[in-house]
């Protein structure tokens, strides 16, 4: 029978040889290659030009005149609201102006007319009495008294003449201007009418109806959300700390789960300078240089925003660094370094080697 002492000895030798070799497969050399510094980032895509459609007065939905998927252009009408205080209102404004119209005013004035026509008549009387009687003063026929008289009588009945003529140009200011007033409810009730047809703001698809036909519309819900059909923006958030090395015109690397395993060129165009204090991130945005051939917003994304380059640099395996600057030689040697640029899978060594050392996974 074999002892237990031999049996061990075996077992011995067998984990020490199967180590070794691990240790050999495992132990890598540095090597020259190009290594990138990028910004990580998610977000989801929105359609350009995309918005929230709001009606700008209560009511309800009269009618829907779109369907989802429909293609609109600035001023095609959408829906139609209908508020019951809106329809009553403009009738009355209406019936004002047509109450208020000059020509349903015309009794009144031919009244005053006549009253001014026979008010000149009598004025042109007068003047004439007065004219005689004052010729025949001037021959000392009659009496002073019948001089002042016809006078007075003229006076009188010029200034009944002044005062009707001021009271029918005053009543054909008045008309005229009631008549504009009413004029000008009808128009403002016609403006607020066409508010209750809300239009399209920009060319593009309707992405989304939120609202039903008979459904009650505010000003606070939205109705639809319309985008551009054939353009598209990546929307990103950016971590605060991230923040002050990006710049307009930068490459971005997108992969989204839609279309697994392919990613797809960027660049960002616009980083909105407003910090969101609860999130501490900031909003950026890109298009895309290439892009897939179907597109819809809201898909979400990742991506990799490219700060900078560095070729033909020394570099190891992120895996093979420990506590960021300690490397494992093959020898059991454990040797410090200074890094530079990291990414996702190897990390840039700026000293400490000379690329020829034979390197292992870190011990646990």
């Amino acid at each position: 029978m074999v002892s237990c002492s031999f049996k061990w000895l075996v077992l011995l030798l067998v984990f020490i040889g199967f180590y070794s070799c691990k240790q050999d497969e495992q132990a890598i050399l540095p090597k020259k290659s190009t290594i990138t510094e990028s910004v990580y980032a998610s977000g989801h895509i929105k359609a350009k030009n995309q918005y929230n459609v709001f009606t700008s007065v209560n009511g309800t939905v009269a009618e829907l005149l779109v369907s989802e998927g429909d293609s609109v252009f600035p001023g095609t009408p959408l829906f139609k609201i209908h508020n019951a205080t809106s329809d009553i209102n403009r009738q009355q404004a209406l019936l004002n102006r047509e109450l208020n119209d000059i020509k349903a005013a015309e009794n009144r004035l031919r009244d005053l007319e006549l009253t001014a026509e026979a008010a000149e008549l009598k004025m042109m009387n007068d003047s004439l009495l007065f004219e005689r009687q004052s010729s025949l003063w001037s021959k000392q026929i009659g009496s002073k008294v019948e001089l002042e008289q016809k006078k007075l009588a003229f006076e009188n009945s010029k200034k009944n003449y002044q005062g009707s003529k001021l009271k029918l140009l005053e009543l054909r200011r008045q008309l005229d201007i009631i008549y504009r007033q009413s004029d000008a409810n009808v128009r403002l009730s016609e403006i607020q009418a066409s508010e209750f047809i809300v239009k399209s703001q920009v060319k593009g698809r309707i992405y989304s109806i939120a609202v039903q036909q008979g459904e009650y519309a505010s000003v606070q819900q939205p109705l639809a959300v319309i985008g551009a059909s054939d353009e598209f923006i990546l929307e990103m958030k950016i971590d605060e700390n991230d923040i002050a090395v990006l710049k307009t015109g930068q490459k971005v690397f997108v992969r989204m789960d839609s279309y697994k395993g392919k990613t797809y060129e960027a660049m960002l165009s616009r980083v909105l300078p407003l910090m969101n204090e609860k999130s501490k991130s900031f909003t950026a945005e890109a298009v895309f240089v290439n892009f897939p051939e179907v597109l819809y917003p809201n898909l979400t994304f990742e991506a990799n925003i490219l700060i900078r380059t560095k070729e033909n640099v020394l570099t190891v395996p992120r895996n093979y660094l420990s506590e960021d600057s300690n490397l494992y030689l093959k020898n059991g040697e454990i040797i410090k370094v200074s890094t530079g640029l990291k990414d996702y899978q190897k990390v840039e060594i700026t000293s400490g080697l000379n690329g020829n050392e034979e390197l292992i996974l870190p011990q646990k």
